[in-house]
């Protein structure tokens, strides 16, 4: 079964390009329908061109209630069956998460439950890693709740850390997990839904 993936965004969207060109190649059956960003990024550009609505909703900008009756507006909009974070760095208001409860997942540059939770993003984590003298790293997808990295573990993904990583080469490590990690999730809840 396929779903209707609102897909929000902070960033490049590199993770966002990478779920809509396994879409594009018919290796999963979802397709994102609407792109959501909290600020002008640069990863609009890209499901723009494949002619996606793109929306930029800036929190700081509006009144909490704008903010969330702009993001029910265009979910409800385009039909939206799951909430996929790629990159987004904000938290979800509790209207949107309540609403879409167990059909939001994000995706985390650790393996979590270890190095989660608030401020725990970008370079953060990965030198947090490194510091922590781990031996593996990788992305975990998992659902969301109110709390940051909280929710059900669905997919993780393992690499090695040589002793010459720094934090910028395990983030390069972890990132080319993370373009085959997440279409693979979304994949695996496909699955689930048919059964």
């Amino acid at each position: 079964m396929k779903y209707r993936i609102a897909a929000y965004i902070s960033g490049s969207g590199s993770n966002l390009k990478a779920i809509l060109d396994y879409s594009i190649q018919k290796k999963i059956a979802s397709e994102v329908v609407l792109v959501i960003a909290n600020k002008d990024a640069s990863g609009l550009e890209y499901p723009a061109s494949l002619g996606i609505e793109t929306a930029v909703i800036p929190r700081k900008e509006m009144p909490r209630k704008e903010f969330v009756r702009r993001q029910e507006e265009l979910l409800k909009k385009y039909n939206v069956d799951l909430i996929v974070l790629a990159g987004y760095i904000r938290k979800l208001p509790k209207e949107v998460t309540d609403k879409y409860e167990n059909r939001i997942i994000n995706i985390h540059p650790a393996l979590l439950p270890k190095f989660g939770g608030k401020g725990m993003y970008g370079m953060n984590v990965h030198r947090a890693v490194i510091e922590a003298n781990e031996k593996y790293s990788g992305p975990t997808i998992h659902f969301v709740d109110d709390i940051y990295d909280n929710g059900e573990i669905l997919l993780q993904k393992k690499v090695e850390i040589s002793i010459d990583d720094t934090p910028e080469t395990l983030q390069k490590k972890v990132l080319e997990l993370e373009h085959i990690a997440y279409p693979e999730a979304i994949k695996l809840l496909e699955e689930r839904r048919e059964n």
